[in-house]
């Protein structure tokens, strides 16, 4: 068999498969530039097949905002943050991933974030516990702990069982004890200190001690008003819990008070304390401070009686990936009694996390954090200084609430708690807003300066899915769907008493 003499070449062998090159432009005259788009009429080419019109198509002017245009291509906008931290899930506004990291953002000069504190807000059942438990699950991995100040429900328990770590159970009957005035690491090696030292740490203690006195006792009502707390009464209680401790004494070990020891000190002062008061005898001193020590009186023998009135009993783990103290047992005591245990562990929380070693970065989630704002002026100013810290130690106060109106149930329209309450929202340059109910949209837009874009999206959007909120990061806002592997749903879901019915 002779070989055939011609073979075919690749365009030969595409074209026998249905496949044809394109040609190689013709040569041109050198010095002309070839025209290879040529103009077209308005109507099209009137031939077959070349899309003639018979008359032009209409044109229409739209208006609309930069958040409604990235639905036209090529107009899709980019997601804006760098993807670093926990990945949270989808920001539909550009359809790429969304990553959080408070403290990244804040070291960024290009997002327009100064602090790392959160505040989530939503409607029950709208996903702020799956979005805080993800959010903590997948920090983890980057070196983060979390602890958990207050779990009124216990939502938080059976993620600490899939951690290996089992949470403190704070109640009535129960053996542990946290007190609120504990020293803390500032007291440690207190013999070793110089001069200098010693009183910058009793300065940060004893200021500490008296922002949660003066919450415990403004949180108490005498009718309609709260308790008043003084600069007398403020003089008063320094200088007691200074004689408690032995500061005033200039002993070389400081000893640790209680609320309790507090009370009976100031209902039994010594004439040391009468004079340090500038009393002119004891019977002055106790017509004066009458009220104080009734309001810590009331409080001894109710809402902090065998709670919060011995030294601590618990020995904390600090090195767990988390902690947690259940508060779910003082429910039937009432909303006060929570927002009053909440005070004192948010207390002792800070004095825990005063001194925290290079690196030790944590969560710190404050759930139901209205049940305390509600107690009055006093502990909304106690909540406060509880924020102002994350700078300093480094943690992410993570705030839960139901709304960001909470803070305004402080007190009276204009007053001065009212006030405090909406400067809160400040201390926070990153905000969750999940679904919401249509009739606070206007609260939205007052509180938080949100637009209308903004606020049709979390009485709208968000409110038609769990895990969807409005992520207001600086003054961005980003439209992020959470998303949760089917393991991490089995952790968060919090409807058990709801399914069992």
């Amino acid at each position: 068999m002779t070989r055939p003499t011609s073979r075919r070449d690749i365009a030969g062998l595409l074209r026998d498969f249905g496949h044809d090159l394109p040609h190689l432009p013709a040569e041109t005259t050198p010095g002309r530039e070839s025209r290879v788009l040529r103009p077209v009429p308005r109507r099209g080419v009137f031939r077959p097949g070349r899309g003639w019109s018979p008359a032009s198509a209409p044109v229409s002017a739209w208006r609309m905002t930069s958040d409604q245009a990235p639905v036209l291509w090529p107009f899709i906008t980019g997601p804006g943050l760098p993807p670093i931290g926990a990945l949270m899930g989808i920001e539909l506004m550009s359809g790429g991933a969304f990553y959080a990291h408070p403290h990244g953002w804040v070291v960024d000069d290009s997002i327009p974030v100064t602090n790392p504190n959160v505040f989530c807000y939503g409607k029950p059942g709208q996903g702020k516990s799956g979005t805080t438990k993800a959010f903590i699950l997948r920090m983890l991995e980057f070196g983060y702990r979390a602890l958990i100040l207050g779990d009124p429900k216990d939502e938080y328990e059976k993620l600490c069982r899939a951690l290996n770590v089992e949470p403190f159970t704070i109640g009535i009957g129960h053996p542990a004890r946290i007190n609120p005035l504990d020293l803390g690491p500032l007291g440690h090696n207190w013999p070793d200190l110089a001069a200098e030292e010693a009183r910058r740490r009793a300065a940060i203690m004893f200021g500490r001690w008296v922002t949660l006195i003066r919450g415990l006792v403004g949180s108490q009502r005498i009718g309609e008003r709260r308790v008043p707390f003084s600069p007398t009464d403020e003089r008063v209680t320094t200088a007691a819990l200074a004689q408690l401790t032995g500061y005033a004494s200039g002993t070389t070990h400081l000893a640790e008070t209680t609320i309790p020891s507090l009370w009976h000190a100031l209902d039994t002062p010594t004439p040391g304390l009468v004079w340090e008061c500038r009393y002119a005898n004891e019977r002055q001193f106790l017509d004066e401070t009458r009220l104080l020590r009734d309001a810590l009186g009331q409080l001894v023998s109710g809402a902090l009686a065998g709670l919060f009135d011995a030294p601590t009993t618990i020995k904390v783990d600090w090195r767990a990936p988390i902690q947690s103290l259940s508060l779910s047992r003082l429910e039937p005591l009432g909303d006060d009694a929570v927002g009053i245990a909440l005070t004192c562990l948010n207390s002792w929380g800070r004095a825990m996390r005063e001194v925290a070693d290079p690196g030790d970065l944590r969560i710190v989630v404050r759930d139901e954090a209205w049940k305390q704002l509600r107690l009055g002026v006093e502990a909304v100013k106690s909540f406060d200084a509880d924020l102002r810290l994350s700078r300093s130690t480094g943690d992410v106060q993570w705030v839960v609430a139901h709304k960001p109106s909470d803070p305004l149930s402080a007190g009276d329209q204009g007053s001065q708690a009212v006030t405090i309450a909406k400067d809160l929202l400040h201390l926070a340059d990153v905000k969750i807003l999940h679904g919401q109910d249509p009739a606070i949209a206007d609260e939205l837009e007052q509180l938080l300066g949100l637009g209308p874009i903004a606020r049709n999206l979390i009485t709208g959007w968000a409110l038609q899915g769990k895990g969807r909120a409005v992520w207001v990061i600086g003054d961005q806002l980003y439209k992020v769907q959470t998303i949760l592997h089917s393991y991490e749903q089995a952790l968060t879901y919090t409807n058990d008493a709801l399914q069992r019915a």
